[in-house]
């Protein structure tokens, strides 16, 4: 398996698109999370993160260019009890319904398919945190039509039982620039989590990602044992 650090992974291309990254910090003691978006055009970039309680939407940066809502305007982030729903999407808000209606992660996104932006039919990534007080799970999905073909949807969802410390995954929508846009390929992707604290983290992923197409991210940490967070926001917008 290869094992990648976050520098050579978000240098690796000049578009990964929309990214998810889960997994445990190098004590063991925390859940981390980041999930990033970019943008090539003016509407993809005239967004910025905002915080909202323990959830977090995106908002236009300029209400006045924003063109269509549609796709751009979420909430990438909420939680439902011990459970923390990271998506590139609204299928955010469909995880957190039907999982308080006793459904799975996955049952959930049997409902939802990939998004209607023809022609690259953009896959919906979607990642869940369990906490419990003796340890931490998580899961991710991405759902994408089928060679490009929007009549077939694929779907596949990984799940990962008390994954190892220091280690996170990695999902995201795009392989790469181009038109139509080529999507995320394979399982996702395994990073080196460094022993670093939020701020240092943040900093370092925020630092890598490419320039021209960054345009905001989170991170977040989850102490296992009592659920306090820490919560970082950053946005190229300000």
């Amino acid at each position: 398996m290869k094992i990648s650090t976050i520098q050579e992974e978000l240098n690796s291309l000049a578009y990964h698109g929309r990214g998810i990254i889960i997994g445990k910090s190098a004590d063991g003691k925390k859940a981390v999370t980041a999930y990033f978006i970019m943008g090539r055009s003016v509407n993809s970039r005239n967004r910025v993160f905002v915080a909202e309680g323990e959830a977090m939407r995106t908002k236009a940066f300029d209400e006045s260019k924003m063109v269509d809502p549609h796709l751009i305007i979420y909430y990438p982030v909420r939680v439902l009890g011990n459970k923390t729903i990271v998506t590139n999407g609204d299928q955010t808000d469909t995880i957190y319904d039907l999982m308080d209606k006793q459904m799975t992660f996955e049952q959930a996104l049997r409902t939802r398919e990939f998004e209607d932006d023809k022609p690259n039919f953009t896959p919906r990534i979607s990642g869940i945190i369990r906490r419990e007080q003796d340890g931490m799970n998580f899961a991710m999905s991405i759902l994408k039509s089928a060679e490009g073909d929007d009549s077939s949807c694929e779907r596949f969802t990984y799940a990962y039982s008390n994954p190892l410390c220091g280690r996170a995954k990695f999902i995201h929508t795009y392989n790469g620039d181009g038109n139509p846009l080529p999507s995320f390929e394979g399982e996702p992707k395994t990073l080196e989590l460094p022993d670093v604290d939020i701020d240092a983290l943040t900093d370092l992923i925020w630092t890598n990602l490419n320039e021209d197409n960054k345009v905001s991210l989170f991170v977040r940490y989850i102490d296992i044992a009592t659920g306090e967070t820490e919560t970082r926001i950053v946005n190229k917008n300000v």
